[in-house]
């Protein structure tokens, strides 16, 4: 009988579409197919680490719980530090998940991948924290601000590596499964006077954010209306357009064994409370493509 093949994970950047990696992994579970290793970028890090750590299920749990207002208060808002968010929150958040230990002591090996600020490499991240570590992974530019670490500061792994399948073969994987949460079947990133969820959800809790934030996303007006974007709506949608061209190089010359895409496009990078859609479509998915995955793992 041939040996089972070593699975790696390398799970996307993508916000709050990262959430589909939940479904995707539960479902690749379904199947028999569990990872040996995983790799994470932003989001892709944080639920890598819930997995790696034992901790989806926990994870799972408290996405499907989570609204606006309490999305908002995991946010200490404030115009220093290099973003408009602070990270403490999120840190408190992984705490609370049980996720506060060591990335060497999860029950699976994982590594997150970082930017250096300073000099633009690739970092990954393989021992300490696993907090910091996540934290780093997901702090997006414009938003999240950069997180000090052994001395460098650290941002978004999606501006190096938005899908890290280099990462997980380098950790060992035989067979490497990706999953990108910002696979897109629309041509659009950005369309000028469609309604905005982020801005129509966000302005029903803009009384409670610092006065001097209020004007990067302003209140919805009753109708849509054509004009430029708001603060958020350009970090955003920048970010996409860089990850997607980043994505592709970096895919085109390491391509997985298996690639998943999750089609999201009416989900915005920071509408964390939409949980449910995503976890639908990473499910979806691998359901979509199950004898495909079966013929390249080998298994089931």
């Amino acid at each position: 009988m041939a040996e089972r093949p070593r699975i790696g994970l390398a799970l996307g950047t993508g916000g709050a579409r990262g959430w589909c990696h939940i479904g995707a992994i539960r479902e690749l579970a379904e199947m028999g197919i569990e990872a040996d290793v995983v790799a994470g970028s932003s989001m892709g890090a944080l639920v890598g680490a819930a997995h790696a750590g034992g901790r989806l299920d926990n994870l799972a749990r408290s996405a499907a719980d989570l609204t606006w207002r309490n999305v908002l208060a995991l946010m200490d808002m404030r115009l220093r530090g290099g973003g408009i968010v602070g990270g403490a929150g999120i840190e408190d958040f992984l705490g609370r998940l049980g996720l506060d230990g060591r990335i060497e002591d999860l029950a699976l090996p994982f590594l997150a991948v970082a930017t250096s600020l300073e000099t633009g490499q690739e970092i990954w991240l393989r021992e300490g924290v696993l907090a910091v570590a996540v934290r780093a992974s997901a702090a997006m530019p414009g938003v999240f601000a950069p997180v000090e670490l052994a001395g460098r500061w650290l941002v978004d792994g999606g501006l190096v590596n938005p899908v890290p399948v280099s990462a997980a073969r380098a950790m060992g994987a035989d067979v490497v499964i990706a999953i990108n949460p910002n696979h897109r079947n629309a041509p659009r990133y950005w369309q000028p006077g469609a309604p905005s969820a982020l801005r129509n959800a966000m302005s029903g809790i803009l009384p409670a954010m610092p006065e001097t934030l209020r004007g990067l996303l302003p209140e919805a007006p009753a109708e849509p209306e054509p004009g430029p974007p708001h603060y958020f709506e350009t970090v955003t949608t920048s970010i996409d357009i860089m990850t997607d061209r980043i994505r592709r190089a970096r895919l085109a010359s390491d391509p997985p064994d298996v690639m998943l895409g999750a089609n999201l496009p009416g989900l915005g990078v920071l509408e964390f409370h939409r949980a449910a859609e995503a976890v639908e479509e990473g499910a979806r998915m691998v359901r979509a493509r199950q004898d495909w995955i079966r013929e390249v793992t080998g298994i089931g």
